[in-house]
């Protein structure tokens, strides 16, 4: 709850959504105009004092306007904000590119480049962990050259894995086919965590009357599933271009660390694994991320479920001066309707 006084909080509210439009400072003339509040000048510059000895705006360089800090926005959207229903054409669009009948990576991928569209920010979201009891239907090995092997991997619920991986040895086309063939024949029908239990007993029990076949096929599976858990595809991040067009993410040198953070996924990934936890609608503004890439960024989030299980977050980073109002009601919709689709494919 605020403990800021009505008029405070009338003020504070108008010169953020100001500032959220604008991105210009609010003059204190400009500022009781727009609150709509009969007030002296001096007491608007009485109030903006205190809001400023309370660190919820700020004076940049000489300007005689002032501009909401973290702080302010924190209090702004935990205290004053109000969501507004998402516009029935950004819901229709959503509607229609999220339905069913797609794959789950398909939708996943969609679901983050329609965040980056509709919001004109960066869309994300944390790929559905794969679950161990997750059936495993079918493998294919194809030849790409000399010392690189593609490994497709399908599981029964439609999930595909696609992973490159540089075997040993080369193998002729007729050599890969044979080690598909046996693998599919050996495990096809058993879960993910039963599979990879057997891949480490028949690595364990390798021997030179191991048959060919064998010792190729549990190899080559072996490196794809340890390249699917090195997390390269753990997010899909869509619209990053978008955060040029924005004024105050010009700084060069903020948005080299920001693509860092994109290409290095932890930090981004420790931030979507917390949201999930977290469940509802998480917000993070500037430093409260804990990460120094995204102090001038805000990222707003939400869980996706299949069932009742969550098991994966979606979200939206953008400037600390974003509409959260119109931003936190898109994230939530997409939510809610990937997790409709991804449920929708379970049964």
């Amino acid at each position: 709850m605020s403990l800021l006084t009505q008029r405070a909080e009338v003020l504070l509210k108008t010169l953020i959504e100001s500032y959220i439009e604008e991105g210009k400072p609010l003059g204190s003339r400009t500022l009781a105009r727009r609150a709509g509040l009969d007030l002296s000048p001096a007491t608007i510059r009485s109030v903006m004092a205190d809001l400023e000895e309370m660190g919820l705006v700020v004076s940049p360089h000489t300007s005689a306007g002032r501009i909401p800090t973290q702080a302010g926005y924190r209090l702004f959207v935990d205290s004053l904000l109000k969501v507004r229903q998402p516009e029935f054409v950004d819901v229709e669009r959503l509607e229609n590119a999220l339905s069913t009948g797609r794959g789950p990576q398909s939708l996943i991928e969609s679901a983050s480049d329609l965040l980056s569209q509709v919001t004109h920010m960066t869309g994300l979201v944390r790929v559905p962990r794969r679950d161990e009891e997750t059936v495993f239907q079918q493998i294919e090995f194809i030849s790409l050259s000399s010392n690189r092997v593609l490994v497709i991997l399908v599981t029964k619920d439609g999930q595909v894995l696609n992973r490159v991986i540089q075997p040993d040895r080369q193998y002729s086309a007729s050599e890969l086919v044979e080690a598909g063939n046996y693998f599919n024949d050996t495990w096809s029908g058993k879960s993910l965590s039963a599979v990879k239990r057997m891949l480490l007993q028949e690595i364990e029990q390798d021997s030179a009357a191991m048959q060919r076949v064998v010792r190729m096929a549990t190899e080559m599976t072996r490196r794809a599933f340890a390249e699917d858990e090195s997390g390269d595809d753990d997010f899909v991040v869509r619209g990053e271009s978008n955060l040029f067009d924005i004024p105050e993410m010009g700084d060069m040198a903020k948005l080299r660390q920001l693509f860092d953070a994109f290409s290095a996924k932890r930090d981004l990934l420790h931030l979507l694994d917390r949201s999930m936890h977290g469940g509802g609608i998480n917000i993070f503004i500037g430093a409260e991320s804990g990460y120094a890439a995204l102090e001038n960024c805000s990222l707003v989030t939400a869980p996706y479920t299949v069932g009742d299980k969550i098991v994966g977050t979606l979200g939206v980073i953008g400037p600390t001066r974003m509409p959260y109002n119109r931003v936190i009601p898109i994230v939530d919709v997409t939510a809610r309707l990937v997790s409709h689709a991804l449920s929708r494919g379970e049964s």
